[in-house]
């Protein structure tokens, strides 16, 4: 017996060679490939050049073979010593997607709520330093707009599902590994999945962070096998989509003379003044400068360089990374400070990740995190936004760029200087970001208490650096005047004097903590499948640097919370789904601090029905979801401890006297009243959602309806009556939105040939309406919030321009001002008799859009692999105006943008001799110098359509064949070129759409042509 159990053992450790080749589906081999025995550990090898392999085992194991991009191989080792292996491309089906959720991977078949997963590959084809720049149009249920281009700055707003409060957070929950984190802090290339969490079942679970969608996104770690090595390089040039043009000197000055004599004032330039002008025959007084070609270069380079290293055994693996980003401003510099200091608006950002897993037992897991990044961004010295303020307000005729006799040029101080000197002559300024993230986690497998049951434990220590540090200067300046002396001389008037460089510092810094716990357990009993999740979190977040001399700034904010869920699910077909959130917050007294959120979610597989399964196999999946639940919002903006009282001494104090005597007392006073039973902002979701996969998964469909209502917003009660007798508004949960809308996405997948199609579109629409909020009663309905959109634009409806003194005469007196024939004239809306702000209405729409959408296509012939994404926005207005847009309307500061009167804009035929130019319907009013009450205010006149569509990339990249890659040593070697925001279709055209500034000034977004190179190794 003894004997015979020893013989067995001997014969089970048996060690066998093993050798084959390994080859893709075309019988090319495949070199690097992962040989490995899977409960062996450090028992593994690679294949050669050639595909080959040699491996020394023990019999009756499973060899396994693994290779980015293919299907995984095991094969079970009895008496067999050559095996070679065919591998296949992997072609994730949708049934097999995982979806990473708030308590875990879980197949997409079994998931009852609303959530997107997205293929990072679809990210990657934007080339941005900022992942956020990528989300619109690409992720159903995500709606972003960016609203500068300047590097550092181009980073984009979004929102899950629009906008569903007027409170104080209206921001989505991003969690990176489980931490809440800023996700344009990333490197976009060390994202292993991307997850939006949209209705209340799958977002319950976060508490009062998961009222407003949260995005889950999960970084890469190291895999077994081979050390594995991606290096990818991108140079990309970049221009601007659209840069508001201006009229010449000329054009201008004629222009300027007109606003005035048609309001029956004298002309700035005389006769023979304009004709100096044209011929450029006195550029001091008389100059005609192109500011923006002189402070605006034609493009400017950015660079993105990312390494990363993965590997490791079976009892410890590794993900490193590090990355670079630099991108150039698109200001012109003087070449004679350029070796001092440089002046242009460039950002450089560095990234670093290491990610270690490490197997301490066969049931417990250890992993380990630290990442950040440094970050710097430069402006020039009087900072970003003045530069643009110059440029738009520095008419071409104001001055030279430098007098003739070396003097520096300028109307006024501080944005009144000149663009060229504001830009180049003014210093420089840095602004730094240094962010350290450390996380640990313990996963911990408890089948040996019961089978389905795992512990995970997380902790994650962050800290946050922001130091400024501004080197202003500028040199002495001048401004001569419109006349010379009986010499011939300029006259100049002294404007400041010069200041050598000086410095200017900050800094601020935060220090975050958090703590997770959660207990899973996942069984499975034939048909029957249960799960549970029980989850405790908490974190604090405190201020470190500059905390001033509020008490409140030192105090850490904190949160915690308990969460569950319940899951169960019969056969793959039907599913249910209960989970909560229970939520302490500071920011309410006791007895209002912790808030109960539960939300529940079913769903049907119609397609595992036997009637589908038997007569429609070409249906994979036919899921119908329903979920309902409760989701809170505890933010408040800057605000903290509502429930306390303020009390301050001095200010007005109290009159103890009679008439014309003076007995006033002051004290201590309330300077805030405490608002005890502030609470909760309650969100209550529903959805209904459809997921489709028909044709063997060539087909595949999400859409999904939904409708929330949000309740117990926060505000102030501003218009509480003054007999009350408060000196300070209270605070109170007086607001309700309720929002609805639509999102989803399609996809259809073909081979024709050897080409491998895909056509996808995705799509979200939302809109909100006021419910309830904290408002003075109108006497006119159409004037209240209530019953419009958050945000709504409102102004006076505009019937075009008055014709003559008849058409003033006969219609309703305009109280805005004086107004003449070229006038603009307005909708008596009230019907009172007279135009004035009761006339005042909702028009158009919100700056923010409610519809965002994209369409593409991609295809793959061999090597050659071409994707082409266009990305749009609707239902969106924003009023445009200023002092480039309302020209003259600040006197001579501000020049025209060319393209905003049009053709046809309305000219006196006294200045025109020509009738025809008198149009009421023309693009542009009577021309005013300084202001004009009447046509310089809110209405459909300057609302304009913040619609557009856009080809936002074209992607075309190129694989080189296996064996020429092989003889380089390599594994994969892919050559692409990316165009992003190549084209632009939009009714608006002075400057992106998608910026819905109002006055133009901002750093225009930019479009860009990437040359790339991707390397495994």
């Amino acid at each position: 017996m003894l004997f015979l159990g020893f013989s067995i053992g001997v014969f089970a450790q048996e060690t066998v060679e093993v050798t084959g080749i390994v080859t893709d589906a075309n019988n090319e081999p495949l070199p690097g490939v992962s040989v490995y025995v899977i409960d062996v550990p450090g028992l593994g090898t690679i294949t050669d050049g050639d595909g080959n392999y040699k491996i020394k085992m023990p019999a009756y194991k499973e060899l396994t073979f693994s290779y980015i991009g293919f299907e995984k191989v095991s094969v079970l080792i009895k008496e067999q010593r050559v095996v070679n292996i065919t591998m296949q491309e992997s072609e994730d089906s949708v049934l097999d997607e995982i979806v990473v959720t708030g308590t875990g991977a879980q197949k997409k078949i079994s998931v009852t709520g609303a959530i997107t997963t997205i293929d990072m590959k679809d990210l990657k084809s934007t080339p941005s330093s900022n992942l956020s720049n990528a989300l619109a149009g690409n992720v159903p249920g995500i709606m972003a707009m960016t609203t500068s281009g300047q590097p550092g700055k181009n980073i984009s707003e979004f929102w899950i599902r629009g906008i569903s409060t007027f409170g104080a957070s209206s921001g989505a929950y991003v969690l990176v590994d489980d931490f809440e984190r800023d996700l344009n802090e990333l490197n976009i290339e060390d994202i292993e999945s991307f997850t939006v969490l949209k209705d209340a079942s799958a977002t319950a679970i976060y508490g009062s962070k998961g009222a407003n969608g949260v995005v889950l996104i999960t970084t890469k770690r190291g895999k077994a096998g081979k050390v594995n090595i991606d290096v990818k390089i991108e140079n990309s040039y970049n221009t601007r989509t659209i840069t508001p043009d201006f009229v010449d000197g000329n054009t201008y000055a004629n222009l300027l003379n007109e606003s005035r004599i048609t309001r029956n004032q004298a002309p700035i330039y005389q006769p023979e003044e304009l004709e100096i002008l044209r011929l450029g025959l006195d550029p001091d007084l008389y100059p005609n400068v192109d500011w923006k070609g002189l402070l605006l270069r034609d493009g400017a380079m950015s660079h993105r360089a990312n390494l990363n290293i993965n590997g490791g055994g079976s009892t410890a693996r590794y993900y490193v990374s590090a990355s670079y980003v630099e991108e150039e401003g698109m200001y012109n510099t003087d070449s004679s400070l350029r070796d001092d200091y440089d002046t242009n608006a460039n950002y450089m950002r560095w990234n670093y990740r290491l990610n270690t897993d490490l197997d301490i037992t066969k049931t417990t897991l250890l992993k380990v995190g630290v990442s950040g990044s440094l970050a710097k961004r430069n402006s020039p010295g009087l900072g970003d936004n003045d530069v643009w303020g110059e440029l738009f307000g520095y008419s071409p005729t104001r001055t030279p760029v430098v007098y003739s006799n070396g003097f520096v040029p300028a109307v006024g101080t501080g944005n009144q200087t000149n663009p060229w000197v504001a830009a180049t002559q003014t210093g420089f300024n840095e602004h730094w970001e240094n962010k350290i993230q450390t996380n640990v986690a313990l996963e911990q497998n408890l089948d040996f208490v019961t089978d389905g049951l795992r512990f995970t434990g997380l902790f994650g220590y962050d800290t946050n650096n922001y130091n400024n540090i501004n080197r202003r200067k500028w040199p002495e300046q001048w401004r001569a005047e419109r006349a010379r002396d009986s010499e011939g001389n300029l006259v100049f008037t002294h404007i400041a004097n010069p200041r050598e460089m000086y410095q200017e510092s900050g800094s601020s810094g935060d220090r975050r903590e958090f703590l997770n716990l959660m207990f899973n357990y996942d069984r499975g009993l034939k048909a029957h499948h249960f799960s549970g999740t029980v989850k405790y979190t908490q974190d604090s977040f405190v201020r470190t640097q500059n905390l001033g001399d509020d008490l409140k700034n030192g105090v850490a904010e904190r949160n915690q919370g308990l969460a569950g869920r319940v899951a169960y699910n019969w056969s793959l077909r039907y599913f249910a789904d209960f989970n909560f959130g229970y939520t302490g917050s500071e920011n309410f007294a006791r007895g209002h601090q912790f808030g109960f959120f539960p939300a529940y979610s079913f769903a049907w597989n119609v397609a595992e029905e036997g009637f589908v399964k038997n007569n429609f196999k070409w249906v994979n999946m036919f899921k119908i979801r329903y979920s309902h639940g409760k989701v809170g919002n505890d933010n408040m903006g800057n605000e903290r401890f509502p429930y306390l009282y303020t009390i301050e001494g001095g200010g007005a104090g109290y009159e103890w006297a009679d008439y014309s005597f003076d007995r006033n007392y002051t004290g201590m006073r309330f300077t805030q009243v405490a608002s005890p039973y502030v609470t909760w902002e309650v969100a209550t979701k529903s959805d209904l959602g459809l997921d489709l996969s028909l044709f063997d998964d060539r087909f595949s469909a999400t859409v999904d309806y939904f409708d929330e209502k949000r309740e117990g917003i926060y505000m102030a009660r501003n218009y509480l009556p003054q007999m009350v007798g408060l000196e300070s508004a209270p605070r109170a949960n007086v607001g309700a939105v309720k929002s609805e809308g639509f999102d989803g996405r399609v996809a259809y997948k073909q081979k024709v040939g050897e080409v491998d199609m895909t056509v996808r579109g995705n799509f979200t629409y939302s809109k909100n309406e006021i419910l309830e909020r904290d408002e003075e009663n109108n006497v006119y309905p159409y004037q209240m919030e209530r019953g419009y959109r958050v945000d709504q634009a409102r102004g006076l409806i505009a019937l075009g321009l008055f014709e003559d003194y008849d058409d003033i005469r006969n219609s309703p007196e305009q109280q805005f001002g004086p107004y003449q024939p070229g006038d603009i004239k307005y909708k008596d809306v009230n019907g009172d008799g007279v135009i004035n702000d009761g006339d005042r209405v909702a028009i158009g729409a919100t700056r923010r859009p409610n519809l965002i959408y994209g369409i593409g296509s991609s295809a793959r012939w061999k090597g050659l692999d071409v994707n082409v994404h266009f990305q749009g926005a609707g239902k969106s207005s924003f009023f445009i105006y200023g002092k480039t847009v309302y020209a003259f309307s600040e006197g001579e500061w501000g020049t025209v943008l060319k393209d905003l009167m049009g053709p046809n804009r309305w000219i006196s035929s006294e200045i025109s001799g020509d009738p025809a130019t008198e149009d009421p319907n023309a693009s542009y009013p009577r021309l005013s110098f300084g202001g004009n009450g009447n046509n310089y205010r809110e209405s459909t006149y300057w609302l304009r359509n913040g619609a557009y569509l856009r080809l936002k990339t074209v992607d075309v990249g190129y694989t080189l064949p296996k064996q020429v890659v092989n003889k380089l040593h390599c594994n994969n070697i892919r050559i692409f070129v990316v165009g992003t925001n190549l084209l632009t279709w939009s009714k608006f055209k002075l400057w992106d759409p998608e910026m819905a500034n109002p006055r133009g000034e901002e750093y225009p977004l930019t479009k860009s042509i990437t040359l790339g190179l991707n390397i495994n190794l």
